[in-house]
C-alpha cells in the first residue's frame, strides 16, 4: 500500500482517563484508504527530548467526517506531549504502515476480538469492519479496573461485548483468560492485541481449543517502515520486522512456547 506523510489537522482532543487521550484528526482532501491494525507513525513537535516519532494504532476510521482517530496512552515525554494538542493544531504522521488483521471469508464466521488495557485501540475499527461486512464480532476487553475500560459504548454498537477487571470492578473479576465467555461459546478465530503475557495466555487457549489465532505485536519501533531493525521479531520464517511484516501474525509463525 502506499505511504503518506500528512499534516494532520486536529478536530478534537478527548480524555478518557487520566492516562489516554483520543485525538480525532482529518485533512482537507479525503483520507487514503486504512487497513484494521494498521499504524501510524507520529511526530512529537515541541519535546527537545523526543527525537523519534512514535507509533500509534489506528483506533477508527470515520468515512462520513473524513476523520482518523488515535488513542494515545500517555506513558513518557512524547505521548505526554502528544496528549497536550489542542483543537486546530496540526499533527505529521506517515500512514498507513504495517500490515492488518485477517477479515472473515463468511458471513457466518465467529470472531472473538480479545484486548487489555489501551490494546483495545485496534480492535474497535476491525469491529467496525467485520460489522460493516456483515459478520456479527464478539469482544473480550481487559482492564486492570472499571476507570481503564476505555469507549465501551462505541464497542457495543458493533457486536456483543464482554468485560473483565483484576479488580473486579466491571464484569468478570480476571484476566480475559479467566472469563466464562470461553467456556461457553467457540470460536472461528481469534484476534488479540494487548501485553504479551495476556497474548501469550490466549495464544495457549487458542491452541488448546484448535482455534485459528493472529496478535498485534507491540515490539519497540523506531522508523516504523523496516529500515532500523529495532522491532525484530525472531519466527518460524527466520527474523521479521514486526513494522513492515506485521504487527498482526498468525500465533503458529511465532516461536511462542504455548
Amino acid at each position: 500500500m502506499k505511504k503518506y506523510i500528512l499534516d494532520l489537522q486536529v478536530v478534537s482532543v478527548e480524555a478518557l482517563s487520566d492516562k489516554s487521550v483520543l485525538l480525532r484528526l482529518t485533512d482537507s482532501k479525503p483520507l487514503p484508504e486504512i487497513l484494521p491494525g494498521q499504524f501510524v507513525e507520529v511526530r512529537v513537535d515541541h519535546s527537545p527530548s523526543t527525537f523519534l516519532r512514535r507509533p500509534i494504532s489506528v483506533n477508527f476510521v470515520d468515512n462520513e467526517t473524513n476523520q482518523l482517530w488515535l488513542l494515545v496512552a500517555m506513558v513518557g515525554e512524547g505521548t505526554r506531549q502528544l496528549g497536550k494538542l489542542h483543537k486546530g493544531d496540526t499533527l505529521n504522521c506517515i500512514f498507513p504502515l504495517g500490515n492488518s488483521f485477517s477479515m472473515p471469508v463468511h458471513k457466518e464466521e465467529k470472531i472473538l476480538l480479545v484486548g487489555g488495557g489501551v490494546g483495545v485501540a485496534p480492535l474497535l475499527y476491525f469491529g467496525k469492519c467485520i460489522y460493516d461486512f456483515g459478520a456479527k464480532p464478539v469482544f473480550l476487553l481487559g482492564a486492570r479496573s472499571s476507570a481503564d475500560l476505555l469507549e465501551l459504548d462505541l464497542f457495543k454498537k458493533y457486536g456483543r461485548v464482554y468485560v473483565t477487571t483484576e479488580d473486579g470492578s466491571n464484569g468478570e473479576k480476571g484476566f480475559v483468560t479467566d472469563h466464562s465467555l470461553l467456556g461457553k461459546e467457540t470460536f472461528d478465530q481469534i484476534s488479540v492485541c494487548g501485553p504479551k503475557p495476556m497474548m501469550v495466555s490466549v495464544a495457549r487457549y487458542a491452541v488448546k481449543a484448535g482455534i485459528e489465532c493472529e496478535v498485534s505485536l507491540e515490539n519497540n519501533m523506531a522508523c516504523g517502515i523496516g529500515a532500523c531493525l529495532c522491532c525484530v521479531e525472531n519466527t518460524t520464517e527466520g527474523n521479521l520486522k514486526v513494522c513492515q511484516d506485521g504487527p498482526v501474525f498468525n500465533i503458529k509463525k511465532l516461536l511462542w512456547q504455548i
